[in-house]
């Protein structure tokens, strides 16, 4: 009911259950075929129009830089013109890969963004075990010594496990000066982490709080320990050592894990060692994967680590609004906190 102008897209559904749209070449445009055909039946009746729309992701004069230096692998985009811009590094979530969506549509913004593998590509590690931040560490000065970015201090941007690997990289990597999570946790999840003498375990987890529905799909929301009782708090990522602003983006109907909780404890951390009170923006009936405006919700999909399907969270369309909210609010962040000056860029897709 009323008006959608993106309807269309935000309301798309997987003919197949359980698949999320991705944009594994942000070379190419989404193209959407669009078909009127008359009546509602099954099958349709006769065509009466058709048209196509694309959607583009690199818009013109933005540079794609492929990056294998030393043991980084990721792609640099770089907006028009001459530099320097505001760096920001872009970390996904347990997927692996090179997801280059986000880092691509924010250099649109005037970000140069690096979206950095870190498990699953190339002759990376093939699973998450552990991690070494000192490979992050590489990509941090790669990013402040690059000709093309702005010092002093570049911006972190993660979704879910990359949200906590980029917590880590705030609180012992110096030249940080913004973090952004989204849906990220505050303890350290899934794979051990190293960095120099120091070992953070993953927090814990109990398989017996998993619920599954009658259809097979798996709420694993309650299956991680609390990182504030006992042995779990060894996981609890000191990031009252950061230097750094933080922004947390919260959706309050995440499935994955308590987002909610985590943005909370870790304000609370960051006060209680005499640090500024991190900003968080709470979306009610937003699910765990907020990605940039229009991308339809994924509800449910196949977790890596679990090895099963599981719910994600959101009602569509609050997880649109928050979409859109979202993108606008982290560039805002990154603008303020990368160049110290507020966003005059539009923050349409």
């Amino acid at each position: 009911s009323g008006l959608e102008p993106m309807g269309l897209l935000w309301a798309l559904q997987p003919r197949r259950p359980f698949w999320r749209l991705v944009k594994r070449d942000v070379q190419s445009p989404f193209v959407l075929q669009l078909e009127v055909l008359e009546g509602h039946t099954e099958p349709p009746g006769r065509l009466l129009a058709r048209a196509q729309h694309e959607r583009a992701f690199l818009r013109d004069g933005v540079r794609r830089v492929p990056v294998r230096d030393g043991r980084i692998r990721a792609t640099l985009f770089l907006p028009p013109g001459n530099g320097p811009f505001p760096g920001i590094i872009d970390l996904y979530g347990t997927g692996g890969g090179l997801p280059e969506h986000k880092a691509c549509l924010l250099a649109n913004h005037g970000f140069a963004v690096l979206a950095l593998a870190y498990y699953g590509y190339e002759d990376l590690p093939k699973e998450m075990k552990e991690f070494h931040l000192e490979y992050f560490e590489e990509a941090v000065n790669y990013m402040l010594q690059h000709n093309q970015v702005k010092g002093p201090g570049i911006g972190l941007l993660g979704f879910s496990k990359g949200g906590d690997l980029c917590t880590s990289m705030a609180s012992f990597l110096k030249g940080i000066a913004a973090t952004a999570l989204i849906n990220g946790s505050v303890a350290n999840v899934g794979a051990v982490l190293h960095y120099k003498d120091i070992t953070i375990p993953p927090l814990g987890f109990n398989l017996k709080r998993i619920k599954v529905s009658k259809s097979g799909i798996a709420d694993i929301v309650d299956a991680l320990n609390n990182p504030l009782e006992g042995p779990d708090q060894q996981s609890f990522i000191p990031l009252e050592k950061a230097e750094c602003r933080f922004l947390f983006i919260v959706g309050q109907d995440d499935r994955n894990w308590k987002s909610e909780f985590f943005a909370v404890e870790g304000s609370k951390r960051l006060q209680a060692h005499g640090k500024e009170k991190p900003e968080i923006i709470y979306y009610p009936g937003a699910g765990h994967y907020i990605e940039p405006p229009f991308f339809p919700m994924c509800a449910a999909s196949m977790h890596l680590l679990f090895g099963k399907q599981v719910k994600w969270g959101g009602e569509p369309k609050a997880h649109c609004e928050a979409q859109v909210d979202a993108w606008q609010q982290i560039q805002a962040f990154f603008h303020k906190h990368l160049t110290g000056k507020p966003s005059g860029t539009s923050s349409k897709l």
